[in-house]
């Protein structure tokens, strides 16, 4: 026998309530099933998330200590021609000193030497 029976809107709102509580009831077992391993997964993601901020915490102290030690060596480059310009300007000062008084030296034996015939001219004149 056939039933030619049609569902009525009450039929039809029971059967969907039905639907959604058993799919609601499927998803609540799924997530309480998957519930160890989403807490496993999510232990895993956070050593991850650990282990990359160590890795990006050593590299950027890495590079600060790469940064101080290019500064160190500039500022020691910089020391050192510094230190080379003043013993250069120093000797070159000494050269012209020596070279002045060498000068006032030979200008005082010069006007010792012509003081002296003068008073050799002076002398054979008397």
């Amino acid at each position: 026998m056939k039933n030619n029976k049609l569902p009525d809107f009450s039929d039809r709102r029971t059967a969907a309530a039905d639907a959604k509580a058993s799919l609601l009831k499927a998803h609540r077992a799924a997530k309480e099933a998957a519930e160890p391993t989403r807490l496993a997964r999510q232990a895993e993601r956070l050593a991850v998330a650990t282990a990359r901020e160590e890795r990006r915490a050593e590299r950027e102290r890495i590079k600060r200590d790469e940064e101080e030690r290019i500064h160190a060596e500039a500022l020691e480059r910089e020391a050192a021609v510094e230190a080379a310009a003043k013993a250069e300007i120093e000797a070159r000062d000494k050269v012209e000193s020596d070279r002045i008084s060498r000068v006032v030296e030979d200008e005082a034996a010069r006007k010792a030497a012509r003081d002296l015939r003068y008073a050799n001219r002076k002398a054979r004149q008397r």
